[in-house]
Formats: C-alpha cells, structure tokens, sequence
C-alpha cells in the first residue's frame, strides 16, 4: 500500500480553499425565525441553492428523508430502481441541486433522492383552486392550495413528524425566476407555490391505470414552472411534457388573469378553463372565472383510466366507501363542499375570504357528512392538510398556516407575508 501524504501547508491550503467556497455559497443566504415558522432565502446556481438549504437545515432534512423512506412501501434500493428509470428526463440542474442539499446535509445523493421519489409517488390529497375576475372582490387573481398528507408520518429515529419541520421557502435561481413555496425541510416545495412573474400552481396526485415511470417526477415539474415560467403557456408546456403517472394541476396567471385544470396521465392530457365543457359534466359542475381540482378526473376519457364509474356522487360510492373498498365518495363530498361555498362567497373573494373559505370547507363546517368523514379518515391524507395557503401573485402577498403539533393545518394561526419584500430582505 502506497500512503501519500500532502504536505502540511498545502493541506491548509486545500482547508482553507473548501472553507473559502462554503462560506461564498452560504454568505448568499439567509434563514430566520418567527412564529416558530422557519424562512429560508437562498440564492444563486442550482448548487449552491441545494447547498445552502442542506447546511441551514441539516438535521429537519435528516429526520425528513428518514421519515419518508421509512414510511415508503418500496425499500431503499427500489426507490433508486425509480430514479434510474425517470433521471434521464430531469434537466441537469435540478441533480445539482439534490447533490448540493447531499453535500451540505453531509448525505449522499442517492439518500436525497431516495426521499425525494417517495415523496412524489405518496398520496398528496390535496385542493387546487383558481379565482379572479368578476369572482373577486377587485377582479385580481387568487390562488389558494391545500397541501394534505398523513400525519403519520415520522422519523423513526426521532419521532419527529415530517410536518413539524415546516419550512417557507423564497428562492431566487441566478438563471430563474424568484418564487415562494410552503414547504417542508428537504423539498423545494410541497407541491406548489408562484414566481414573481404571476405564475401559481400547486399539483395533486390522482390515481390512474394509465402510467409510467419514464418522465419528468411531477415535484422536478413543478420547480421547473416555478423557475422558468413566464407566462400560462411556458407553464402548460412544462407540466404537458414527458408525463408519468396521474396528476391533476390548478395552474394560474396572474398577469392575465386566468386559472387552468390541468389533467395529466401516462398518454392523456387534459387543459381547461372555467367555461369549458368538460367542466360542467354531470355530476360536477362549472363556475366563472373559478377552477378547482382534487384527487379525481373530471376529463371523461382520462376518468376512465382512474375509476370504472364516473359519477363518484351515488349511493354505490358512498356505500364503497363505508366498506372501505373506494374513497372517491369522500373526495366528492370535499369538492362539492367547497364549491358550494365558493358559489355563496363568489364576488367576495379576496386572500381573507379565500384563506376562510378554505379552512372552512376542510374542517366540514359547510357539510356535516363531509365533517363526519374528516373525522373517521384519521390516520389517512385525506383532508390532513400540512399546509394551506392563498396568494395574490401580483402583489406578491401570501397567507399561510401549517400542521404544527397534533392540530391540522386550518386549526392554526395565519401568516402574512410578501415575496417581493422577502427578496430585499437582509440576512438576520
């Protein structure tokens, strides 16, 4: 064995070199406190805006990444099995960026991205929604989301709930937009949040039959839209390109303004606004200026690939869900809900009345059945919303509250804040 030795002064050098560039990438970021909520600004190449989140929130994302391989009914090496297969399709920055949080959390790559492909494939029950317009109380766009997974689920060393390290994230890409995400440590997002150009979206699994794993993860999708887009179209375009398994999408802009359903399968793709037809099929039903989306489709042909029947309103699915043999019954009771309150507070909706109607709606205290289900889906995603939020994305401005302790996200208090003045914050 042949032992080389640097000598003492280069080795210094080397130290000093490696010490040198961390602090120019962290210098470039920041994270503060306040309400026991986390802000977290980073800033600059893909790296070094993985890097920075991996250093300033080592040990969350430790307790995360372990929390969701933990939870995964794929093993370890079956999640990197997935990887492999959709990695060709992911742009070359976004696997900087998971090597930069590897780097500067001290994990391996494939240990990050082990995380990130149990958290794309889980169950995100979660609610899009899309208002402006004559909707609204001075015609702007409102864009509100609901973020559900089950509480469940834990560090399994720790005990630490993953939503318990909560996160809100701004980030400004040296070759992107700035945008805002609610988040969670480890992710750039969960699942939706708006840049600075008035792009908001915010994604939805929907099982389909119709998949495949060769695509672009819907989570590395959504960080695209929110880094390079610039208007409805670039946005459409990303999120309808190298498809992979069932997804739903509220998407808007602002700038416009309009809101967009989005459908999305292995081969079908379905792209809507409030008045097109496929909105008002029977059971559901269209409202102006207003789009919404939860975990089912609505697009025939695409709801086909999902459930046998279309109608998830009848007694037969009601009876399938008391059986506990189909949930689809208890996602239509959540959307039919919601609507109807949209319709007694349209023309009244703002980021007040929006982030009110939201909470509402998912606590059941607009439909007493949807109410009884919330309570009996314990231990489920179903209505567990880790997260909820609204945005005017003009102005910039976004109320959020988060799932902290055992209380769901609509139980707690509401956070203001502005993009645009959290771009020009200085470090703490």
């Amino acid at each position: 064995m042949v032992l080389i030795l640097l000598p003492l002064s280069q080795s210094i050098h080397v130290n000093n070199e490696s010490y040198q560039k961390h602090q120019n990438i962290i210098r470039k970021a920041w994270l503060r406190e306040e309400n026991d909520l986390k802000i977290l600004f980073i800033n600059g190449s893909h790296y070094e805006m993985g890097y920075q989140q991996g250093f300033f929130l080592k040990d969350e994302i430790n307790q995360n990444l372990r929390a969701f391989v933990g939870n995964s009914i794929e093993r370890f090496n079956e999640l990197i099995d997935i990887w492999n297969k959709m990695k060709d399709y992911v742009p070359i920055e976004y696997n900087e960026e998971i090597q930069g949080i590897a780097d500067g959390s001290n994990l391996t790559f494939e240990q990050v991205i082990a995380g990130y492909m149990e958290f794309s494939r889980s169950g995100l029950g979660c609610f899009g929604l899309s208002v402006w317009g004559e909707a609204t109380t001075n015609g702007r766009l409102m864009h509100t989301r609901s973020f559900d997974q089950s509480l469940g689920i834990r560090d399994p060393e720790s005990g630490i709930a993953a939503y318990e390290n909560k996160v809100l994230i701004v980030r400004k890409p040296d070759n992107g937009y700035a945008s805002i995400a609610p988040s969670i440590a480890g992710i750039a997002h969960s699942g939706g949040g708006f840049n600075e150009m008035g792009i908001a979206l915010g994604q939805q699994v929907c099982w389909s039959k119709d998949q495949t794993l060769f695509g672009t993860p819907s989570l590395f999708k959504t960080l695209m839209v929110l880094d390079r887009a610039n208007d409805i179209d670039d946005a459409l375009g990303i999120l309808t390109t190298n498809l992979t398994i069932g997804w739903n999408y509220v998407v808007s802009d602002a700038k416009i303004p309009i809101g967009y359903a989005v459908e999305l399968t292995g081969n079908h793709t379905y792209l809507g606004t409030w008045d097109d037809p496929v909105e008002s099929i029977y059971p559901f039903w269209s409202i102006e200026d207003v789009v919404r989306r939860t975990n089912f489709f609505i697009e025939p042909t695409i709801a086909l690939t999902q459930r046998e029947r279309y109608n998830p309103a009848g007694v037969m699915s009601f009876i399938e869900l008391v059986k506990r043999t189909d949930i689809f019954y208890a996602v239509w009771r959540s959307y039919k809900g919601i609507s109807e309150d949209i319709e007694e507070n349209w023309g009244l909706l703002n980021l007040d009345t929006s982030m009110d109607l939201i909470r509402h709606g998912y606590a059941g205290e607009t439909d007493i059945l949807l109410k009884i289900i919330v309570t009996l889906a314990e231990g489920t995603s179903f209505n567990r919303a880790w997260n909820m939020w609204v945005a005017d994305p003009l102005s910039g401005d976004i109320l959020v509250c988060f799932a902290e302790g055992n209380r769901i996200a609509y139980e707690n208090a509401v956070h203001h804040f502005n993009l645009f003045e959290l771009l020009f914050e200085e470090p703490p």
